[in-house]
């Protein structure tokens, strides 16, 4: 895949294959994300999404093919130094600390040597619901503000790749409005972002570029014009 002349690449999967027991999860999987784009990773249930991001994140052992984060191979490094390096995490059901309060969630992982300088303050800026709930414990929180903060946590770990998966799943729809208005205030400030979701329209929006990923291989890529005027791809691939 070609790569723009203004940008250069922030994270690049290589033929990555992936085994749990004798089962294959993926195969040959390569994607790719450029410095300040927005990229998404789209399929049906039980394709490889989490999987992929799991790998990427250390989570995950591949038996082949490459991940390069920012110039260097991460595949083999444990989770922690991964995270260490720049990518900030949002997993699928968002694993918040239930029994510490927003502002405790927040500031266990401040740190301010990469990238953008988030700090608590920037991150009630963004989702003002947590700033009338910082000190609330996680457990009493919504799963709209749960998923607030566990996008603000990740941004504590001031991240030079931002992943999330499921960013919007099963949010009522006021609470995914609030979601995606974050995630086009990220896009202004050239966040890159990986991101896992099944709203295909507001993907469509803010996206720049997009994987397709069905039984564990990429079968399809192109950026959102390309998709939108895809409708064969969209029903065969994504529909349910």
């Amino acid at each position: 895949m070609k790569m723009r002349a203004s940008q250069a690449m922030m994270l690049e999967v290589r033929h990555l294959s992936v085994c749990y027991g004798l089962s294959q999860i993926l195969e040959d999987v390569a994607l790719s994300v450029n410095k300040a784009d927005i990229v998404t990773l789209l399929g049906r249930n039980g394709m490889g999404k989490t999987t992929t991001l799991k790998t990427i994140m250390g989570l995950a052992r591949s038996h082949r093919g490459e991940i390069i984060f920012d110039n260097q191979r991460i595949d083999q490094l444990p989770s922690w130094k991964i995270a260490q390096m720049g990518i900030g995490y949002v997993p699928e059901g968002r694993q918040i600390f239930p029994n510490l309060t927003v502002r405790e969630n927040l500031i266990a992982t401040c740190r301010s040597e990469l990238g953008q300088s988030w700090h608590e303050q920037e991150i009630y800026s963004l989702f003002p619901r947590l700033a009338e709930r910082k000190h609330n414990m996680g457990a009493q929180l919504s799963g709209g503000e749960q998923q607030m903060l566990a996008i603000g946590r990740a941004l504590m770990t001031n991240p030079k790749l931002l992943i999330l998966d499921e960013a919007t799943e099963g949010l009522a729809p006021l609470l995914r409005q609030e979601i995606w208005r974050c995630l086009e205030k990220l896009k202004s400030l050239n966040q890159s972002i990986l991101i896992v979701d099944k709203n295909i329209n507001d993907l469509l929006n803010i996206a720049d570029l997009h994987f397709i990923i069905e039984k564990g291989q990429i079968v399809w890529q192109g950026d959102s014009d390309q998709l939108k005027k895809s409708k064969t791809v969209i029903n065969k691939h994504l529909a349910i």
